[in-house]
């Protein structure tokens, strides 16, 4: 059975090297939560039975470990054998293939394998989920075969948040395995539309380092005998840079019609045209905002050819362009493509 596509779904598993290393664990995401930055994570676990995605929320990084544990439990073995320091795993869950009294009591047997299982989730401070409703996880078509609970979920450990998942056993329809389900909170990330900012070549600037400057000298470093001399010195330094900084700043609100060009001049020079409406100063607004432009474009290009060493990136043509068509050379209706042949 291949792997299923969606448009509204996307689809992270890895590509297999060979046919025998084919993945058997997929994970997928709703479009709608783009904006949230999955990614599948490879370079930390490369294996076929395990899928580690991760996302960011308010500038913070998570991780949702997908499992499928075979009647060998290669996977389990793979997690308990390689040492890896991953943070912020929100969940692990999938098709473990343990039969326990842990988390089925119609089964009164306990298992080796379940210790390890337990073990590996508490080394990523994971713990078993509890369950809003108690069923099977995986129904047999096979009469007189028992359903099984074979799908599990381990969640963040004393979380009053994420502590339970609810199974649907109604949802399986021609599966054997119902699905499982969690609510993950997402925190409402915060977006400063405002900061407060001193502009590059700036009378603000100038103003804010030569304050900065005077302080210094005037600043008593003859006697730093201890620790604690040095450690008052030090929290004077930034307390002159803390005044200093909110002295000459001035709060500017980003949005999508910021121009990193424009300075004080080109919004003075705007409100003189506002005020008069003449096309004298609406020349003059012209003037200063090509004349801003201009002079952040040196200032870039200088910065670039200076420090970047590589004033070649400013041009069109080092940029990836498509060979032109070629034909090879016939002679009597057949391609010369070697120097005998010519």
């Amino acid at each position: 059975m291949g792997t299923s596509y969606h448009p509204n779904w996307i689809a992270f598993t890895r590509f297999p090297s060979n046919r025998s290393d084919s993945s058997r664990v997929i994970s997928y995401v709703n479009i709608c939560l783009l904006l949230l930055l999955f990614l599948l994570h490879k370079d930390i676990i490369n294996h076929r039975d395990i899928s580690l995605i991760s996302f960011f929320n308010n500038n913070i990084c998570y991780y949702i470990m997908n499992v499928y544990s075979d009647s060998s439990h290669i996977a389990l073995k793979y997690l308990k054998n390689t040492e890896m320091n991953i943070e912020n795993v929100l969940l692990i869950t999938g098709d473990f293939n343990i039969r326990d009294i842990l988390w089925d009591s119609a089964f009164p047997f306990h298992s080796s394998v379940s210790d390890d299982l337990v073990i590996i989730a508490d080394s990523f401070n994971l713990s078993l989920s509890t369950l809003t409703n108690s069923c099977p996880t995986r129904y047999s078509d096979i009469a007189g075969e028992s359903n099984l609970v074979i799908n599990l979920m381990f969640l963040c450990y004393g979380s009053y948040e994420l502590d339970r998942h609810s199974i649907h056993p109604g949802s399986h329809l021609s599966l054997d395995h119902a699905l499982l389900s969690i609510k993950i909170p997402i925190i409402e990330e915060v977006i400063q539309s405002s900061k407060f900012l001193i502009h590059p070549k700036s009378d603000q600037e100038t103003a804010f380092v030569e304050e900065i400057i005077l302080s210094f000298k005037i600043l008593d470093t003859s006697v730093i005998g201890d620790s604690d001399k040095l450690e008052s010195i030090v929290n004077q330094l930034g307390m002159i840079i803390d005044q200093a900084w909110k002295k000459n700043t001035k709060k500017s609100r980003t949005s999508k019609h910021s121009k990193q060009w424009w300075t004080d001049d080109c919004s003075r020079s705007l409100n003189n045209y506002r005020a008069s409406r003449s096309l004298e100063n609406w020349k003059n607004f012209k003037k200063v905002v090509k004349n801003a432009k201009r002079s952040l474009f040196d200032i870039k290009i200088q910065e670039i050819t200076n420090k970047r060493k590589g004033p070649w990136k400013l041009m069109n043509w080092i940029n990836r362009h498509k060979f032109p068509a070629t034909k090879a050379i016939k002679h009597n209706g057949s391609p010369c493509l070697s120097p005998e042949s010519l």
